[in-house]
């Protein structure tokens, strides 16, 4: 038995640092956090201290048990959680629920998973971090204070299931702000005036005029006096200029670049960039530090040094911006500057080379550059069209790497022949185009993140969870419009005549960028109305404020939460007792047949249109709104159309056809079959000879393609790509098949390998009890009775599994039956009692 027990977060780095340490270590997984505050009620003392109460999940049971085992038997304990909060709180949680012997039991952190850094931490243990376990457990407990009593009052007052929480509360804000100013946003025409002129040799160039017309009137007047004009250089300007590297990544920057270069999503960056610490690759990357060890530095100049020379080296250090930054962390970069790159994942390797590149080009030299200014005269006007340009005269970091921006207009100046001042110029063209003035641009995952960052809220640790849970919660939602046509006019002087053009242009697009939905619209102005703190940006971020110096050791925990929740749960009462329902009610008219109120809100199964008010004598009327619209931008005519669906188009082969709205969009319904319209069509546009067309195109789609042991099989194309399926079973068909031409033997095939698929993921099958054990995903595997199914943590070992241990898992996981009971309310001035009565709001 090893002497030594080493606890680090994941199996995956338990593995790499296996490889440094000898054989008197034994390096063990907590697979995370094995202790969190319990999910079924508040876990919080708000009535005395505010001690939490912490408890081992189900999942890690098991896990805690053999590692207890394991501690007792080893002669030293080495906490190696992650080096932030959250891995200081897990060295905490492993220290009380292992009962670990403090004078057996060190604490050590590394920023990277190499040989050096691993024994340097053994070298230099240290204890527990009470200051950062503290600073992690104010955050923990105040966000569970938070959700735990603003849910229940969004559950009552705007709609069932919902969630509030302190930072993803303040995100989803900051992008409904963004579409109301997108909304209220009026675009403004003017006309931008580009040319292209040939100096003497013939070499051509593009020019522009530094101002705008606000008119056609003015923009062809212009161009009219530049018929007959000559032109010529009025000035020119040579100035030698420089270019710096940017920092090296921290975990903001990493998302925002990863995602302008890469395309990849802010989780996706995280999950590939985990991955490369785990394996040594990279140094830790949650970090807000721009910093450079020494080591790192002298790494990198030897590696310049040595692939470009020592010209291309200029060391340098760089001081953060964000605001709580940690500057004794390191930023992101690569374990050794020599791996240019790695021969792993693809997606893996791309991002490493993004960090490798970034950091290598942050030790580099400035590029020098030439820029030139030229002004260019009219004989006939005192306007000057300018001409910019820049030519690299060496390269300097820009041999490795350049930085990518947001900004979509931006232009890069490129070179310009060689000029003098007063020489002619020959005109090639002008023109005059009409351009509107932009709203502001729509967030993308990144640009979120640099804005968090930018006010100061969250941390490296929260922007990943944050922006999946506001998608997840259906507060927010990834763009899918390509855009509107917008037509617009160019105007053309070529050979002393204007040609006048209209032209259209496609605007508008959010595909990929972040769009608040209906509910997350409503949901916000309901917590900024009645809790304007906690949607406060700056009260926001003056928590993380907080949060940072209870790390440092300068602020009690305790206090700052009782100070907050003194303040806030009054307000929590307030409005649970007070505030009226809020359902996003427009009135858009009245039905112009009963003279009714036509308005639209949110309802129980989603944004509905409604003909009628609960105080008429008959009942209101409602129909659903199509997933692409909202109910604050639905007009009065959209809203009436509504009601013309169901919409009946007559009937083919005996059987009745119609077209309708559904929850993912507009279908034609054909006897029991339901054929989805193609994406943009308007259900009312529809009609029969339409419909036939598409319900052919599905009888052949779901045509059996071939007979496999007398049963058909099918093809189709679902939402994990093609597909074929036989006997009720669906089977992926990957990128090595034609799908188009699958030929019979291809078919056999992979019926055949999933049937042994199947056969082989079965571990234990005990047809007289109903009950089987089976392979899962990630490791897992799942106990199986009827339509009940358990999925085993990792941890468990089912090889050896008897019938009695399933039976027993069932019987202590299955779903319970329960009771009837009347729905429970919360007495008046309490909201604290409706929290405590276990799962009551939930329901």
């Amino acid at each position: 038995m090893a002497k030594n027990l080493v606890i680090v977060e994941s199996p995956a780095k338990a593995k790499t640092i296996e490889k440094f340490l000898g054989k008197d270590f034994k390096v063990e997984s907590s697979f995370g956090h094995i202790a969190d505050l319990p999910s079924k009620e508040l876990g919080v003392d708000v009535d005395g201290d505010f001690k939490p109460v912490y408890e081992v999940s189900k999942d890690k049971k098991a896990v805690v048990k053999k590692l207890k085992d394991l501690a007792k038997k080893a002669e030293m304990v080495w906490l190696a959680s992650d080096e932030d909060r959250e891995g200081e709180a897990i060295a905490w949680h492993l220290a009380e629920s292992l009962n670990l012997d403090k004078a057996k039991t060190k604490r050590i952190v590394f920023h990277e998973i190499t040989k050096t850094a691993i024994q340097k931490a053994i070298e230099n243990p240290r204890g527990i971090d009470y200051d950062l376990v503290d600073a992690q457990q104010a955050r923990r407990v105040l966000d569970r204070i938070v959700g735990y009593e603003l849910s229940p009052v969004l559950w009552r007052k705007v709609k069932g299931g919902l969630s509030a929480g302190r930072v993803q509360s303040v995100s989803v804000r900051l992008i409904v702000e963004r579409e109301r100013e997108i909304q209220d946003f009026s675009p403004v025409a003017s006309y931008r005036i580009d040319a292209e002129f040939s100096n003497e040799d013939g070499q051509t160039f593009k020019a522009k005029l530094p101002k705008n017309f606000s008119s056609k009137k003015e923009a062809l007047a212009f161009l009219e006096q530049n018929a007959k004009a000559t032109f010529k250089i009025g000035d020119l300007q040579k100035k030698p200029a420089k270019k710096s590297p940017a920092a090296p990544f921290t975990t903001s920057t990493l998302q925002q670049e990863a995602a302008r270069k890469l395309y990849f999503s802010v989780s996706k960056t995280m999950t590939m960039a985990q991955r490369l610490y785990e394996a040594g690759l990279i140094t830790y990357m949650r970090t807000d530090s721009v910093n450079l060890s020494d080591e790192a530095r002298k790494g990198a100049k030897a590696e310049i040094e040595s692939a470009y020379g020592s010209k291309f080296s200029k060391p340098r250090t760089y001081k953060g911006k964000s605001k709580g930054a940690q500057e004794a962390h390191e930023a992101i970069r690569p374990t050794d500057f020599s791996n240019h790159s790695v021969n792993i994942d693809r997606d893996q390797a791309r991002l490493y080379d993004l960090i490798w590149k970034r950091a290598i080009a942050s030790q580099m030299s400035d590029a020098e550059l030439e820029r030139t200014n030229i002004k260019i005269d009219a004989s006939t006007h005192d306007e000057n069209f300018t001409a910019n340009g820049e030519v690299i005269t060496f390269e300097g970091f820009l041999k490795v790497y350049l930085e990518g921006t947001d900004d979509e207009d931006e232009e890069q100046d490129g070179m310009l022949p060689a000029m003098k001042v007063n020489e002619t110029l020959l005109n090639n063209y002008i023109t005059a185009t009409e351009r509107y003035t932009r709203p502001p641009a729509r967030f993308t995952e990144a640009a979120l993140v640099k804005k968090l960052e930018e006010l100061g809220i969250g941390r490296p640790s929260t922007y990943a969870p944050t922006i999946s849970t506001i998608q997840n919660r259906n507060y927010v939602e990834k763009g899918t419009v390509d855009g509107v046509e917008r037509e617009y006019t160019l105007l053309t002087l070529r050979d002393g005549k204007v040609d006048d053009k209209l032209l259209s242009e496609k605007v508008g697009s959010d595909k990929g960028k972040l769009v608040p939905t209906d509910i997350g619209m409503i949901v916000t102005d309901f917590l900024v109305n009645h809790f304007e703190t906690i949607l406060d940006y700056n009260f926001t971020a003056k928590v993380e404020e907080d949060f940072d110096e209870i790390a440092e050791g300068k602020v009690d925990w305790k206090k700052m939460m009782k100070d907050f929740y003194k303040d806030f749960h009054p307000v929590v009462i307030d409005v649970q007792e007070n505030a009226d329902r809020e359902s996003g009610e427009r009135i858009l008219g009245k039905d112009p047949e009963t003279g009714k109120q036509v308005s639209v809100r949110l309802g129980k199964f989603g944004p509905m249109v409604q003909i009628g008010t609960v105080d008429d004598e008959e009942k209101p009327q409602f129909a659903s709104l199509s997933p692409d619209q909202q109910l604050n931008t639905i007009s009065y005519e959209e809203a009436m159309d509504l009601f013309q669906l169901p919409k009946a188009l007559g009937e083919y082969e005996n059987l009745p056809v119609e077209v309708n709205n559904g929850r993912y969009g507009p279908y034609v319904k054909f006897g029991d079959q339901f054929v989805s319209l193609p994406k943009g069509t308007d259900p009312l546009s529809v009609e029969l000879d339409d419909a036939i067309v598409l319900i052919k195109e599905k009888q052949k789609a779901d045509a059996p393609i071939y007979m496999y042991k007398d049963l058909p099989v099918q093809k189709g194309k679902g939402r994990f790509g093609p597909f074929i399926k036989w006997n009720d079973m669906f089977i992926n068909v990957n990128k090595k098949y034609d799908w188009d031409n699958l030929s019979d033997e291809d078919i056999v095939t992979l019926i055949e390998d999933k049937i042994q698929k199947e056969i082989d993921k079965v571990i234990h099958n005990w047809e007289d009890a109903g009950i089987r054990v089976e392979k899962a995903r990630w490791g897992r595997h799942n106990v199986i009775k009827g339509k009940t199914k358990i999925e085993l943590p990792k941890t468990h070992d089912v090889t050896e599994m008897t019938l009695e241990e399933a039976e027993a898992i069932i019987e202590k996981n299955a779903p319970k039956k329960k009771a009837t009971k009347k729905k429970a309310t919360a007495k008046k001035g309490t909201i604290k009692k409706l929290t405590k009565k276990k799962n009551t709001t939930k329901k």
